[in-house]
């Protein structure tokens, strides 16, 4: 008796797990009403009608229709073509309206952060470029006065030429005139008269 039991209920709970895996979520297709019927064909009565978007549990498909869990509780058939594997888009609408808000919104922070990250880049960019043009300014006063340096420098050894050389003209004007005096003094001097001695008289 036992094993009959612990059959029969092992045998219900492999049915009832069939039948969960055969049951299937769906929503009612975008049609304002859709009639529902207490058979799966058109020759058996219509026993109510279903609105867009419900969700209803598919029980089990036989041709054109589906038997249907309703969100009453009722099962009922409806055909299969009316049914579809996502909500519908009225029901989807204020989702895709707040992911809407949601995307705009960051698109806006992501626009400010860009807009402040470009400021900061210019400002940057301005920066490098006062300080690239404060150095080539500093640089050409630097050439400039580099310039004139070399100017001072050639006119001073200039000067400094013409110094050793006037310096030059003088040794040999004053070697010259020595060396002139001395062959005079050197041609005059034979001719100069001898002065005579005087004897010394003792008597």
């Amino acid at each position: 008796m036992r094993k009959i039991k612990c059959l029969f209920a092992c045998l219900t709970l492999s049915l009832a797990a069939l039948e969960s895996q055969a049951q299937e979520i769906r929503w009612v297709a975008d049609d304002l009403e859709t009639y529902v019927r207490s058979g799966p064909t058109n020759e058996y009565r219509i026993v109510g009608t279903l609105t867009s978007g419900d969700e209803v549990t598919v029980l089990e498909t036989q041709g054109d229709y589906s038997r249907v869990r309703a969100p009453s509780g009722d099962e009922v058939w409806i055909e299969s073509d009316q049914l579809q594997a996502e909500r519908s888009v009225s029901e989807r609408v204020p989702e895709l309206q707040e992911k809407a808000e949601t995307l705009s919104t960051r698109l806006e922070g992501i626009d400010e952060e860009w807009q402040d990250r470009v400021a900061t880049m210019t400002e940057t960019l301005q920066q490098r470029e006062a300080r690239i043009a404060k150095l080539e300014s500093r640089n050409a006063e630097l050439n400039q006065q580099a310039s004139q340096a070399m100017e001072q420098i050639r006119g001073l050894q200039a000067r400094l030429d013409t110094q050793e050389q006037d310096l030059l003209m003088r040794y040999f004007m004053y070697g010259g005139g020595v060396a002139g005096a001395g062959l005079v003094v050197g041609l005059l001097v034979p001719h100069l008269p001898r002065r005579r001695k005087k004897r010394d008289r003792w008597f």
